[in-house]
Order: C-alpha cells, then structure tokens, then sequence
C-alpha cells in the first residue's frame, strides 16, 4: 500500500471545531482565544475553573536512545492519544512546538506522520501563534538592555569577559554562532565577543516551559543571571531592571495551545525547550490543563529516556508535582539493529541490505539500549510499556525478539502500525498502556534538592548512563565551587551530553561500560530552574546542509505551502 505523504494527507482531514474539542474535553470553552480555525490559545484562568476534576493517567512516551533512522515517537505519542478512543476512553496528548530552524533544515516538521498527525500541519509548522518569536523578543530585549547598560557606565560591574547571555534567532545559522558585537563608532556599543542560539536553546523558552503560573513565570525572567562582576557575584535580568518587561512580551506566550489529531484527539501544543542543553519536555500549564481533561494525558518527552524522560522525571515533575502513572518507550526493529553496531548508516542513503535481513540475533544484541533504558524507567518506579514501532519489511522473528526483551525485563509490549492505520494500528499499545497505569505507582525522583551538584551529577551519570565515574576539569570545579557559593546548589542538573549515545561518545552504541563521564564546563540557567553540566561539544546553533528543506518549501499558484515534510 503507497500511503500519501504527511502534508497531503493532512491537507485531507476535516477538522472539527476547536471549540467543540474543548468542551468535549472539559476546557472551559470561553476560555479559548481562537486563531481562525486551526488554533486556540487556552487562558490560564482555565487552571483553576477546572480543578476538583479527577486527575488523567498520566504517560511520558520515551524511546530508545535515537538513531538516523528515527523511532518514530511523536508519531507514537499521536497515534496512541488517537488509540484509545477505539478503546472506549479518552487522552489528550501534549507536545512541544518544533523550532523552525530544523524545520527549514535537515529533520522538517514534528507534528507526527502518516495518519497519525497533529493537523494543520504547515500550522503546527510554521509559526503556529507566535511563541517562538515572543521568546526570541524577550531573550533579545535583556541582551539589548544589557549592551545599553554597558555602554552607559556600566554601573553594575559587570565584567565583560564574564557575560553569559548571548542572542537567539529561530533558524539555523551557523555564521552566527560567534560574533562580535559593538563595531562602529563610539555610539554602536561596546565592542565585545559574543554569538547567537537557536530560541528553541534560550533560556527564556526553558523557563516559559517550566513555569506554573504567570507570576512564576515574572519571578523565573528575574532570577536569570546575565553574567558576573569580577568578584564572581552573579548579575540578574531583576537588577539590569528588564525582567518585567521581558514577562510582558510573554504574556500571551504563556498561554498553551490548543489543536487537534487527524481523528480530532485533543493536542496542546506549547515551547519547545532544547534537548541537549534544557528539559527537552513541553510546558508545566499544558499538563495542567490536560491532565484533568480526560482517561489518560500523554506528555513526549525528548530524545531518548536517557536524556527527555531522566529530565521529566527530575525536573519537569519536580516542578510541577505531578506523578507519572506509566512511561512509553518507542523502540524499532532497525533503531535497535542499529545499535548493534554491526551497520554503517548515513542520512541521506539507502539502507544497508544487511539491516534489512531477518536477524533477531542483532536485535538482541542492540537490545542492550532497551534493556538499559527500562531500567532507566524502573529506577524512577514507573511502569514502562514498549511500543514496537512496526515499519513494512519488518521480519516476525525481529519483532519477537523486542518482545522478547520487554518480557524479560518484566515489561509490557504491544506492536504499532499507527502511521499506516491511525488510531486503530496502536489499539494493542493502549490496552498495554491502559494496564500499566493501573498498577500503584512508587515514582520518586533520583536525588534530593540538598544533595550537592556533583552528587548529583554523578547520580544521574552512574545511574542512568551507566558510567563508571565522573571527572570534573579545572573549570567546571571552579564553577561549580562559585554556584554552591552563589546558593545555586539546590538545583536539579540537567546534564548536557550527545543525544546520539547514552554515553558522552556519540560513537558509543547500545548501552556502553567502563566509561568516564568527562565534565568540562558548568552552566546555570538560574531562571530555568537547572545547573548544566557540559560534556562534549554541544551545539546550541545548528547549520544549514548543502540541500536544506527550504529549498523544497514554496507557495503553489493557488496560495497553498508545498514540499513541506
């Protein structure tokens, strides 16, 4: 069977009234503030009108640690939310907004695919109600203002070869990545080096999904730390006098959004935090409007669970005091042959024929991942389901064997075709995911808040990447040193490392041993809510490829968005 591409299918759908979603779903309708069809911003004041309601399951979907091939777990996340109408219940699902700088680049949309999508598509896309840009205006306001301040004297001390806030833009532009800033005449500033993030890395965004109220929200813009005086003693957006005028351009930012599934589930959509370097999970207020508007709210968390779901588990929920009932893991015949090592795969070209073959051996032996990443969820006390993610060609002998795995890990599995068969192709995983709520949670995060920051990074390193040890530089001791001085020590880390290995060595496949986790830097998003640790190189601006995907997007004769994926 040829299934149509994403945007034709999705330029298929009916959609129904937002406003009937709503209310089916127990969303204080005069709450919603439409934007024309496809969209609807939900109005905190929703929060409160809805409490005293009996809480959802809730479900964090994860997958393996990711591979070139892609697992397919937004795609799950939507399938699964459209499932369980086919069962007799009702989930609401919550997403992040993609950035749309890999959007027009490399990896295109995120909004699912096949018949298992958050439609309008080229909405959810592109813009969507404009948080991105409120994000990048805000992050920018506090750059402005702070050249301003040192341009008129610099009254706060700060030392210029300590400043920690740069410039975001949401696309991929890799000449921005290190810029110097101020050149000119006397009245363009002072010269200084500096450089530009992808928003989606912003700090801002990182707390705009952290925050559980507007006025959390005013409080977390005042705690961001700009840079330091020469003494070592932290600056904040509070004392350059821009934190407020940051959270006004956020005011409308705050507020999720509400759309919808090809089969009309209901999805709030809302930030889009990094994955390497924040929580890589979508916003507090979603969940707390979907977690009381139905059976079950499913919450994707990024990347592998090594890396998303470590985060929401001691971070987001931490935050948020919600408790996860069961966890997803997304897993793929070729995701763990993949993991193997046995196959060379490169974006862009054909598949080695030997992945293809029948060989459950291989799966088993990059099994090692999934095993690795259960345990990551039974650490945490939650219940983990395996969703095998079935793709055309997929052997029988293969897809036992991932079953295989869940089973002697004591796990539940249940096989998807959801992008092929929509809702109705991951029934099996609902009825798997619907059992495991059901059993008594005992989920607790892995540290305490007064834990020391290199405890818990180790913690998190030894625990859940499976490292032997962890080695600090010079430099990271320091830090570290000045943020247990500065009172930053009771914050949760959020370890940024490859997202390509469970271990720092994006080379390393499968669930690596008999490493050290080599920290080289420390950073704190103090607003956020998180300390980050730095190991490896990471890139916080991607770059465009030879042939991007805006080089495919345009607008056909009749005003329609063509070559969008």
């Amino acid at each position: 069977m040829t299934i149509p591409s994403d945007l034709e299918i999705a330029n298929e759908a009916s959609l129904r009234p937002l406003p009937e979603i709503a209310s089916e779903a127990g969303i204080p309708v005069d709450c919603l503030e439409l934007y024309g069809q496809g969209a609807a911003k939900i109005q905190l004041d929703a929060i409160p009108q809805m409490e005293g309601r009996d809480l959802a399951k809730y479900v964090v979907v994860s997958a393996i640690t990711p591979t070139p091939l892609g697992e397919g777990k937004t795609t799950t996340t939507v399938g699964l939310g459209q499932a369980f109408q086919h069962i007799g219940r009702s989930a609401t699902i919550a997403i992040r907004q993609p950035s749309m700088g890999p959007t027009f680049g490399i990896k295109g949309g995120a909004a699912g695919g096949g018949y298992s999508q958050v439609v309008p598509m080229e909405l959810f896309n592109l813009h969507l109600t404009g948080d991105m840009h409120a994000v990048t205006a805000a992050h920018n306001m506090c750059a402005a203002v702070l050249d301003a301040h040192l341009f008129h004297g610099n009254d706060l001390g700060i030392d210029i070869h300590n400043i920690t806030w740069r410039r975001v833009v949401d696309i991929n532009d890799r000449a921005l990545r290190n810029v110097t800033l101020g050149l000119g005449g006397r009245l363009d500033g002072i010269p200084r080096e500096s450089g530009f993030d992808i928003t989606a890395a912003s700090e801002v965004m990182a707390a705009l999904a952290l925050a559980t109220s507007l006025q959390d929200l005013r409080a977390r813009m005042g705690r961001i730390v700009v840079g330091y005086t020469k003494s070592g003693d932290p600056v904040t957006a509070e004392e350059l006098g821009v934190a407020g005028s940051m959270t006004v351009i956020l005011r409308e930012a705050i507020k999720p959004n509400l759309m919808q599934t090809l089969e009309g589930t209901p999805a709030l959509v809302h930030t889009g935090p990094f994955g390497n370097i924040a929580t890589g999970n979508s916003s507090i207020v979603a969940d707390q409007i979907g977690i009381r508007t139905g059976d079950f709210l499913l919450t994707e968390a990024g990347f592998g669970a090594d890396m998303g779901a470590e985060r929401f588990f001691n971070i987001k929920c931490r935050y948020s005091g919600l408790v996860p009932d069961a966890a997803v893991l997304v897993a793929t015949v070729r995701g763990l042959k993949a993991h193997s090592g046995n196959h060379r795969i490169v974006a862009g070209k054909a598949l080695p024929e030997a992945l293809l073959m029948e060989n459950p051996d291989e799966v088993h032996a990059g099994g090692d991942n999934l095993r690795k990443q259960l345990e990551n969820m039974r650490v945490h006390g939650v219940t983990p389901v395996v969703a095998i993610n079935t793709f055309p060609g997929d052997h029988e002998m293969d897809l036992e064997a991932i079953a295989d795995i869940a089973t002697e890990y004591g796990a539940r599995s249940a096989r998807c075709t959801h992008f092929a068969d929509g809702g109705r192709g991951a029934t099996e995983l609902a009825e798997a995911v619907s059992d495991a709520a059901e059993e008594d949670s005992h989920f607790s995060t892995l540290y305490p808040d007064d834990m020391e920051l290199r405890d818990k990074i180790r913690t998190v390193a030894t625990t859940v990447y499976g490292a032997d040890d962890v080695s600090f530089s010079v430099q990271a001791n320091k830090q570290l040193d000045s943020y247990e001085r500065n009172g930053f020590g009771h914050l949760p880390v959020c370890i940024a490392k490859t997202h390509l290995s469970i271990s720092s060595d994006p080379k390393l496949v499968g669930a690596p041993t008999g490493w050290t986790l080599p920290v080289r830097e420390v950073r704190a998003s103090v607003g956020a809510g998180f300390v980050y640790p730095i190991c490896g190189d990471m890139r916080t601006m991607p770059g465009l490829g030879r042939n991007p995907a805006a080089k495919n997007i345009d607008i056909d004769a009749d005003g329609n968005i063509v070559g969008l994926s």
